[in-house]
């Protein structure tokens, strides 16, 4: 047909219709689809919430009551928007432990895995600052904590500090900056989830057996697109449960009481989905060293296509290596409760250990179990 011949319907039909599939991907992998329909959606909201929201201190927290009680659809628009936040994180997460799973990570897909590990940190920044928008008291001493660990650099830390703030404080500077950034920021999303997209399709999806299926693939569409929409249909029934029934669920009771920076919360907690990276950061008794260790956290994931050292992809065909991948699935768990859990014993003693495995797990568990089914393979008994 002619019109399929046209550069933008030829790209999409590409890219998106005729795109070869492998034959035995399962509903794993429909969890990149359902992060793309979370960034629409949180797009969307947001660019409507921002007809109506005000960032000033004395303003922007009356605005969000303006945005629930007057105008029409604003409560729907603002808990689309808030736990649609918490369900980004969830596909994004299940995306990213589908991954570590089945060895999306290898070689050639590893920069494939190395942009999705940037797309994470610009959602962490995107998220944090978005929080700090509602200007309730959580969000106000959330911003001054996690702002106050930039002045643990050497040197120069205090001034970027205050460059951040645009003055003394966590005021009306840092909220209008922080909400220009917000708009920004899930464009600058959008044009690097086009380019994790493009870096994927230029060497084709990979399969649940970590196996070469270039002679077994089917067109996307009408298979894998069916398949993408029954997983639609049941997140979208997960997602409407939070947004209409239990939309605060998620979130901290403190932010619905305007910020006052006179009034300390008794416990500053972020957002549940940055538990884990803030109980790293508290594990640490150093400031700066618990900064490090927090980012070092995010992004040694980037890192997973070098360390990986096996000739064996899925770990499908690795049961001792399935045995501390849930080790490590664990950790992360103890990790995102013991984030949520004041500082004192046995708290931190729990959330040191845990900090001590995760990173064991990727410096040397996984090279040192690489090795091992190597010579496994070698002898013919793995």
């Amino acid at each position: 047909m002619r019109i399929l011949k046209r550069p933008i319907i030829a790209i999409f039909n590409d890219h998106l219709i005729n795109y070869p599939t492998p034959i035995n991907i399962h509903y794993a992998w429909n969890f990149g689809f359902l992060s793309s329909i979370c960034l629409i959606i949180q797009i969307v909201t947001g660019i409507f919430l921002a007809m109506h929201y005000t960032p000033h201190v004395d303003l922007a927290f009356i605005s969000i009551e303006h945005i629930m009680r007057d105008v029409n659809f604003g409560w729907l628009l603002r808990y689309a928007h808030a736990n649609g936040a918490s369900m980004f994180f969830i596909v994004v997460y299940i995306h990213l432990f589908r991954g570590l799973y089945f060895g999306s990570y290898i070689f050639p897909r590893h920069y494939v895995w190395v942009v999705g590990v940037i797309i994470f940190f610009l959602m962490i920044i995107t998220a944090f600052i978005g929080y700090v928008l509602p200007w309730g008291q959580m969000s106000l001493w959330g911003a001054t904590v996690i702002t106050n660990l930039v002045s643990a650099v050497p040197i120069v830390g205090s001034s970027i500090v205050s460059w951040l703030w645009g003055g003394f404080s966590v005021d009306n500077a840092t909220l209008n900056r922080f909400f220009s950034l917000h708009y920004l920021l899930p464009f600058v999303l959008v044009a690097a989830s086009l380019v994790h997209l493009a870096v994927l399709h230029q060497h084709g999806s990979g399969n649940p057996l970590g196996i070469d299926s270039a002679v077994d693939k089917v067109p996307m569409y009408p298979y894998f697109i069916v398949k993408d929409f029954l997983g639609l249909v049941f997140f979208m029934v997960f997602f409407s449960f939070f947004s209409f029934f239990s939309p605060n669920l998620l979130g901290h009771a403190d932010n619905y009481i305007e910020a006052n920076p006179m009034v300390t919360p008794a416990h500053i907690v972020p957002e549940w989905y940055f538990l884990p990276f803030y109980a790293i950061l508290r594990s640490i008794p150093h400031k700066l060293g618990g900064v490090v260790v927090m980012v070092s956290s995010i992004f040694v994931l980037a890192l997973l296509p070098w360390i990986h050292s096996t000739e064996i992809r899925s770990s499908r065909f690795r049961p001792i290596y399935r045995f501390f991948y849930w080790t490590f699935f664990t950790s992360c768990l103890i990790l995102g409760w013991i984030g949520g859990m004041p500082v004192e014993n046995p708290y931190v003693f729990i959330g040191q250990i845990a900090s001590i495995y995760y990173f064991l797990y990727f410096i040397f568990i996984l090279p040192l179990l690489g090795k091992l089914e190597n010579f496994l393979i070698k002898f013919a008994v793995y």
